[in-house]
């Protein structure tokens, strides 16, 4: 489990495909504080640690996971999200987050609104449904807050300290975003379905 509060912007230093995706992330966390077999989620995706380095981990991802997230877009030097698992005791800063990407919305809209930017995301028609307004998502594992929902448009604003510490001061028109609804809303879903 995650909270979406970003902790480290690493780096994608190396890719190979090996069956599976193979990928170097280069951070800033203490390596030899992190096991083999650890989970860390990488723009929202948790993925398991198979090896680890000075500087880097890295992480295999299944074909799977990449068909369902924006990972099959990586390239060596992309900037990527970090959080590492929640601990017994931690701080939930952000919302509960699995690291189960759901799917990809894309950026439709941007708007600069003083100094922070108003990002207008279009979900899938599927997932849409579960976006409420002043509800959570995760978004390339970063928990935010709704702003508005249109159908499946809904809208994020971005203040400056998250567009400093995370790779939201990168996005761009256009850009795929992994998207995880917010637990609880898939819950209730399912309660209402079933009367």
């Amino acid at each position: 489990m995650f909270t979406g509060i970003i902790t480290d912007v690493g780096t994608i230093a190396e890719l190979e495909q090996q069956g599976d995706l193979r990928a170097r992330i280069r951070t800033g966390y203490d390596t030899a504080t992190i096991d083999i077999g650890a989970s860390i989620a990488s723009d929202g995706v948790c993925l398991t640690v198979v090896a680890l380095g000075d500087d880097w981990y890295d992480v295999q991802v299944s074909a799977e996971t990449v068909s369902k997230t924006n990972l099959g877009s990586w390239t060596v030097g992309k900037r990527v999200n970090l959080e590492r698992a929640l601990k017994v005791g931690d701080e939930l800063g952000g919302h509960i987050v699995s690291g189960h990407v759901d799917g990809v919305a894309g950026v439709v809209a941007m708007t600069d609104e003083g100094d922070s930017t108003r990002v207008t995301l279009r979900a899938p028609e599927a997932l849409a449904r579960f976006i409420a307004p002043k509800g959570s998502v995760a978004l390339n594992g970063t928990s935010l807050t709704v702003n508005d929902v249109d159908g499946c448009d809904f809208g994020i604003n971005f203040i400056p300290h998250t567009k400093e510490v995370t790779t939201w001061g990168d996005v761009k028109l256009g850009d795929q975003i992994n998207l995880e609804i917010d637990t609880l809303a898939r819950y209730v879903a399912r309660l209402h379905d079933a009367g």
